[in-house]
């Protein structure tokens, strides 16, 4: 499968759901922002949404870009029902299409110097019957970034998803800590573990934060990967 990427990018996922993609990937956008470029936001596909809203993701999303863009290239496929893309999609009678993503990328590479692509859920989510969330990275072609969510356990998921990646021949962009328990035990020796343990860079670890905290510049803790 070849890769449509016609702009440099950056494609943000994690070890599990709910482990500060969102967070991650805005913080990037500001960080991008501020060294003058344009960029763009993506979120292929959300799940999760009152009637008549945005997925909270893709607001956020929306909100950080300096790229004006179609709300249907943004974020192509949403679904109110917050459970897995493909069960979302079975529900709405929907197939998820790489093409169409993929078309949707090329059009908001083309108005922007930066495109940061967020994925949904884990890095081997599915979204239709044969194709993940991998296959759309590897579709894509853009370097990644693995967000690890720093609660016990995530030691054997960024391993695995780390393996994953590596084992597609995927091109990497570094991986960031992200504190999502306040109470975890032994969080240095964990983070430890990770540099021990991951492929470089790390790109920053990032202090526990409140859900109503957002980013609206660019943190100190964040080193831009390479573009």
């Amino acid at each position: 499968m070849t890769s449509t990427t016609s702009s440099h990018g950056f494609f943000i996922t994690g070890t599990d759901t709910g482990v500060g993609k969102t967070r991650v990937a805005v913080a990037l956008i500001h960080a991008l922002r501020e060294q003058g470029l344009r960029v763009a936001a993506m979120k292929p596909v959300a799940a999760g949404h009152a009637p008549g809203e945005l997925n909270d993701d893709v607001a956020a999303l929306l909100q950080a870009a300096n790229v004006a863009a179609d709300l249907r290239d943004v974020n192509p496929y949403a679904f109110a029902e917050p459970v897995a893309p493909h069960i979302a999609a079975q529900k709405a009678g929907v197939r998820i299409e790489l093409d169409v993503i993929a078309a949707a990328y090329s059009r908001l590479a083309a108005a922007a110097d930066v495109v940061v692509v967020e994925g949904a859920g884990g890095w081997r989510v599915p979204l239709n019957e044969h194709d993940d969330m991998a296959d759309l990275a590897r579709r894509l072609g853009l370097p990644i970034v693995l967000v690890v969510g720093l609660r016990l356990g995530c030691l054997n998921h960024a391993l695995l998803t780390v393996e994953s990646i590596a084992h597609r021949q995927l091109p990497w962009a570094g991986w960031v800590g992200n504190h999502i328990d306040p109470a975890m035990a032994c969080g240095a020796e964990n983070v430890a573990a990770l540099h021990a343990r991951l492929p470089a860079p790390c790109l920053g670890v990032q202090a526990h934060l409140a859900p109503e905290m957002s980013a609206v510049s660019a943190p100190q803790w964040l080193t831009l990967p390479d573009y």
